[in-house]
């Protein structure tokens, strides 16, 4: 099976060095799975948080060297700027003014904060934006269809992030009424703040070059982090109406996508 990938006015085929270089993205992507899965295995506490942490710094190191590699340094450093810029920017506002996601409170389990957010948490944006951008481009072609697939194959994500995270105590809701349909203790008004936050972050890589380039990577992330999701809260964390809901959520993007790599293979 191929996977499709985006064009543009150039190519990337002399960015993109030697097989050597080309493994190093997938041997990241490996390392990420292996945590991913060794993550529900642990009981909350210091061992977990540091997991955790680890986690996020191996999925954004897999997601940036892809870029790197296979788009070159001026293009991954827009995309770094753009991506740690708005997910650390739009986390300050939102602990000061309750928008978009309503009002929550970072704990001090994840370590040095700037303005009251974590240094983790604007790579936990930069990492998932980049296979959600992929994914998108994959599914879409228009920029505006893009920007709205996009949107949400970042978006949901979050249903199954936001449950996880909380319960490990990691941050907590001022007010966390009005939930979404099987996402317990999540207002609602968060999952609307990480689709417009979405929009507005996807919308913006989607400005830059669209390079030919193989995929595979970023698309099997974003991949593993729908099926991953479903199993460990279905088996492993006890939460099967987040399995559900958050499987529902990124299938809305998964299947199309799925559908999209049937078609387009060899």
């Amino acid at each position: 099976m191929s996977v499709r990938v985006y064009t543009g006015p150039h190519a990337d085929h002399h960015r993109s060095g030697g097989g050597g270089l080309r493994a190093i993205p997938w041997v990241l992507a490996a390392l990420v799975v292996g945590l991913q899965i060794a993550w529900p295995l642990f009981e909350p506490g210091q061992a977990r948080t540091q997991l955790t942490i680890t986690t996020v710094v191996v999925f954004f190191l897999a997601s940036a060297s892809h870029a790197l590699i296979h788009r070159g340094p001026l293009w991954t450093a827009g995309y770094l700027a753009i991506s740690l810029g708005i997910g650390w920017g739009v986390e300050a506002v939102g602990l000061r003014a309750g928008i978009p996601f309503g009002d929550y409170t970072y704990t001090d389990a994840l370590g040095a904060a700037l303005l009251g957010v974590p240094w983790v948490i604007p790579l936990a944006w930069a990492m998932m934006s980049y296979p959600a951008l992929a994914v998108a481009r994959t599914v879409a072609e228009s920029r505006t269809g893009v920007m709205l697939v996009g949107a949400v194959a970042l978006a949901s994500w979050d249903l199954f992030l936001d449950p996880m995270m909380v319960a490990a105590g990691y941050w907590t809701w001022d007010d966390p009424s009005r939930e979404l349909p099987g996402i317990d203790g999540i207002p609602a008004i968060n999952f609307a703040g990480w689709l417009l936050t979405s929009l507005v972050l996807i919308g913006l890589l989607d400005l830059l070059g669209r390079r030919r380039a193989n995929d595979a990577q970023p698309i099997a992330l974003w991949l593993w982090t729908w099926i991953g999701g479903i199993v460990a809260n279905l088996f492993f964390l006890d939460r099967p109406t987040v399995a559900l809901v958050g499987g529902i959520g990124m299938g809305l993007v998964g299947v199309p996508l799925l559908w999209r790599l049937w078609v387009g293979r060899d």
